[in-house]
């Protein structure tokens, strides 16, 4: 939840802090933002660093995204499904996502994007302790099997 009402404050604080008064959406095609802090290290999960946080927010995809009303929505994922017992969850990712390099990012990316982040973040150790396996099924498809649900996983979703 706090990961929530920082990401969202943030994002509004973003949205008016390079706009002049008075001046409209339409009128300017530039946002300017002063940031609290120098940025050292892109890599969110390689530091403690809030600055490095807001800047994963703003450039990196992720699987699911937080909209204007900080609900959770997908961004990378098309569909997903989940077990009736709710121990199997199946992501499907969007049709043609790319890499920076134009190459298409693939299930397996993902698994070793979760695997990696969940290594090193407080939030993905403890989901890890719910977690029997994280695969890539095939080339778009993500699977995670839990030993028992939790919303950790992904909240409000049960």
């Amino acid at each position: 939840m706090r990961r929530r009402k920082l990401l969202g404050g943030f994002v509004g604080l973003a949205g008016v802090a390079g706009l002049p008064r008075g001046v409209g959406a339409q009128s300017k095609k530039v946002l300017r933002a002063v940031m609290h802090s120098d940025l050292k290290i892109i890599d969110p999960i390689w530091t403690t660093a809030l600055i490095s946080s807001h800047h994963g927010y703003l450039v990196y995809d992720t699987l699911f995204s937080l909209d204007e009303k900080l609900e959770i929505r997908p961004q990378m994922v098309e569909t997903w499904d989940v077990s009736a017992d709710k121990l199997t969850w199946t992501f499907t990712l969007r049709d043609g996502l790319e890499w920076h390099d134009g190459s298409s990012v693939k299930a397996e990316d993902c698994v070793a994007s979760i695997k990696r982040w969940a290594a090193r973040d407080a939030v993905g150790q403890k989901l890890m302790t719910f977690v029997l396996a994280v695969e890539a099924k095939d080339a778009r498809t993500i699977e995670i099997r839990l030993k028992e649900p939790t919303a950790l996983l992904l909240p409000h979703s049960s």
